[in-house]
């Protein structure tokens, strides 16, 4: 693992990150872009005063053609707000921002033929018409050829299970099927790169399985690159081999899933049951059976070692020097790595 400042200030980038230098034709670039709004606070009676709010604070990576990243954070963290300035509705107050070499911000009807986009909380379909006619509409506005609209709106509602609902008004559409709606229009018209914000927000394990899956198998099948933002981390688990996690506009981590639990420094649980109650098992606090004794409940004993430490010498170790009766692994819940990693992270200043 090594530290890189093109990451942003302080993230921690695993093997894996952040892979590769500017111009060598990665479908999504970013170079220490910052976005900065004004507001007005209440200072006295009758005066204001502005103050300066860094919602992205200088963040840089790249995202290959075909791959699929997460990104995790916290409300407020900078994540819709990068989505933004990646899609053209927002201009970067600095840095440099370029997706398929196009500044989204300077050429946003260009790049709108070349990317999806779906915000969890927002529609894109119109709210009084049926689906169908959601999808026609987008059909003329995109200039789609008649053939190539056909073939993927059959594909879409097969996969997103939408055939009953194609005659139903978006406004009647469960939160659900709003959602698999919205992401079918936004693959109509083919886009190279996908961008979703809170995609699976509200939904049911039914729906979030669908979901799931057709996400899994648009980007293996078609190759389209995706840029996940989640506060759900079961997405990321299940759709993306790399993750980014940004707190306060800065990326504090690009790597590698696994690499979190080194990034968070997380440890994996020995439960071990004797068959009878014995003092705290011995432990080296360095070496391959590196562990700490959490607790013991009578014959039962709790200990901890390194998430990347291999469990098989301490295992071995124990066996053979006590009389075990049982054993289990808990394997650290990758929220509470991240919810560390926000603890122990200094917050700027307002």
């Amino acid at each position: 693992m090594a530290r890189n400042a093109r990451a942003g200030r302080g993230a921690v980038v695993a093997e894996g990150g952040v892979r590769t230098p500017v111009g060598d034709g990665s479908f999504i670039e970013l170079d220490g872009v910052e976005k900065v709004f004004e507001v007005r606070r209440k200072a006295g009676f009758l005066r204001r005063e502005r103050h300066e709010v860094r919602a992205v604070d200088g963040i840089s990576f790249r995202v290959a053609r075909g791959e699929m990243v997460g990104s995790i954070g916290p409300n407020g963290a900078g994540k819709s707000t990068t989505i933004k300035m990646l899609t053209g509705i927002l201009t970067p107050s600095g840095g440099r921002l370029r997706v398929a070499g196009v500044d989204p911000s300077r050429e946003r009807t260009r790049l709108a033929h070349r990317i999806g986009v779906v915000f969890g909380q927002r529609t894109t379909l119109w709210w009084d018409l049926p689906l169908k006619d959601s999808y026609r509409l987008m059909h003329r506005m995109y200039r789609i050829p008649d053939a190539r609209f056909r073939e993927n709106l059959d594909r879409c509602v097969e996969l997103l299970d939408l055939a009953d609902l194609l005659d139903t008004p978006v406004r009647q559409l469960s939160l659900g099927q709003r959602m698999r709606g919205d992401i079918a229009a936004a693959l109509l018209h083919d886009p190279e790169v996908l961008y979703l914000d809170e995609p699976t927000i509200g939904l049911d394990i039914i729906s979030k399985t669908k979901v799931r899956q057709f996400l899994k198998d648009l980007n293996e099948e078609r190759s389209t690159t995706v840029l996940l933002t989640t506060h759900d981390l079961t997405d990321i688990e299940q759709l993306c081999r790399r993750v980014m996690v940004i707190d306060h506009g800065r990326l504090m981590y690009d790597g590698a899933l696994a690499g979190l639990h080194e990034a968070g420094e997380s440890e994996r649980v020995l439960v071990v049951d004797l068959d009878r109650e014995l003092p705290p098992i011995t432990v080296e606090s360095e070496g391959p059976l590196r562990a700490r004794v959490l607790r013991t409940e009578g014959p039962r004993q709790w200990l901890a070692l390194p998430a990347g430490a291999s469990v098989a010498p301490l295992v071995a170790r124990i066996a053979a020097e006590y009389p075990l009766k049982d054993l289990s692994v808990r394997e650290p819940d990758i929220e509470d790595v991240i919810a560390r990693m926000y603890a122990a992270r200094p917050h700027p200043a307002a």
